[in-house]
């Protein structure tokens, strides 16, 4: 196919209608729930009082707000794929924003501002100081501005919203890409998302991987549940295509919940008895290096050590639940496995810097599940 031929297949994939919607319409279509910024992502809205704050003051001194995208489903609703932050602090101002339970979250009050100093304490209105709350001229100053408003119609190709979310939300944004695929998740199905986050938060998974706060607060916990959930039972020639990481956890992840692939409790089985097992066992140890000279497991989580105990472990979970050992014996095995792994040349020298993970993953996976399985002993 030539070149031309491929830019004329994908833009016939995206079909689009750009207008300006006054921010008043906006919020009379938030009020009517024809739009969906999905509460979920609320976790990910991260702005502070005074960057929403300098959100309304460019409303108010007319400076130009960067376009909001949307994908229209079938029925009509929208569903926000770039523009949360910003819709989000334009509802929580006027006082409508609701969480994810569908209750209306206290109304924003406003900082002051390099150029507008008196927005210090305003609010959208104000029942106990009418001095605090804008001016009706003010309010009709808001309501009448426009955004720019990118909408991907619903004959567009049903990737290209998550594509376009993917695009918009990497680079110089402030979205883990963890946070871009949770955005995704939900986008495709609520439900799954639901599950992937109550999973996430299993006590001892937590204790097993121990992060950071700025990690958990960048969703890596979810993260590194969906490479459980992904890598587990992957066949070797998936993994030998890896290319991008992000990138395919994200397209994998797609294709899991679109084509209906994926086996919840099945995933839930394994998950649970894997985390269960490893914090009765190996616990802190679990995914650290193992260093030969002083005799003990240091340092901090390593994600290669994850994907080779964890997806060990849990490619042969079933195993596991058979032994007839108890967890002292079984601890035993485990970490002597360990040690083995950490003096393996094919293993240590895919876990350095630099190592992509591309060319990581075809190595551990593999390692770890025949490493792993209780009924092979250590070479």
């Amino acid at each position: 196919m030539s070149l031309q031929k491929q830019i004329d297949q994908a833009r016939a994939e995206i079909r689009s209608d750009d207008y300006p919607v006054s921010i008043g319409e906006l919020i009379s279509i938030y009020e009517s729930n024809e739009i969906d910024i999905h509460p979920e992502f609320q976790r990910f809205y991260r702005w502070d009082e005074y960057q929403k704050s300098r959100l309304i003051e460019s409303i108010l001194l007319g400076i130009p707000i960067p376009p909001i995208y949307v994908a229209q489903r079938k029925n009509g609703i929208w569903d926000v794929v770039d523009g949360l932050q910003r819709l989000s602090t334009i509802y929580e101002f006027v006082g409508i924003l609701k969480d994810e339970n569908g209750k209306i979250l206290p109304p924003l009050t406003l900082k002051g501002t390099k150029y507008l100093p008196d927005l210090e304490g305003k609010q959208w209105s104000s029942i106990e100081n009418f001095l605090n709350g804008l001016t009706p001229t003010q309010q009709l100053l808001i309501k009448r501005a426009k955004i720019p408003v990118s909408i991907i119609l619903r004959e567009s190709d049903r990737k290209a919203k998550f594509e376009l979310f993917q695009r918009l939300n990497t680079g110089g944004s402030p979205l883990s890409p963890q946070e871009v695929r949770n955005s995704i998740l939900v986008m495709l199905n609520p439900e799954t998302y639901r599950w992937a986050r109550n999973l996430s938060n299993n006590e001892a998974f937590k204790e097993c991987i121990s992060l950071t706060d700025r990690a958990e607060s960048e969703q890596y916990d979810m993260d590194l549940f969906f490479r459980f959930l992904i890598f587990r039972t992957l066949d070797q020639e998936h993994l030998k295509q890896i290319g991008d990481l992000n990138e395919f956890l994200a397209d994998r992840m797609v294709e899991l919940v679109e084509k209906d692939l994926l086996n919840e409790a099945e995933e839930e089985k394994a998950f649970l008895a894997t985390f269960d097992l490893l914090v009765r066992t190996v616990n802190a140890d679990s995914f650290h290096k193992y260093d030969a000279k002083k005799g003990k497991f240091q340092g901090g989580f390593l994600v290669s050590a994850y994907e080779l105990l964890a997806m060990g472990v849990g490619y042969n979970y079933k195993k596991y639940l058979n032994l007839s050992l108890d967890d002292e014996e079984i601890k035993k095995q485990l970490i002597e496995k360990l040690k083995y792994a950490w003096s393996n040349l094919d293993f240590t020298s895919s876990t350095g810097s630099g190592v992509r993970a591309s060319s990581r993953l075809p190595k551990t996976i593999p390692l770890g599940r025949q490493l792993f399985d209780p009924d092979n002993s250590v070479p």
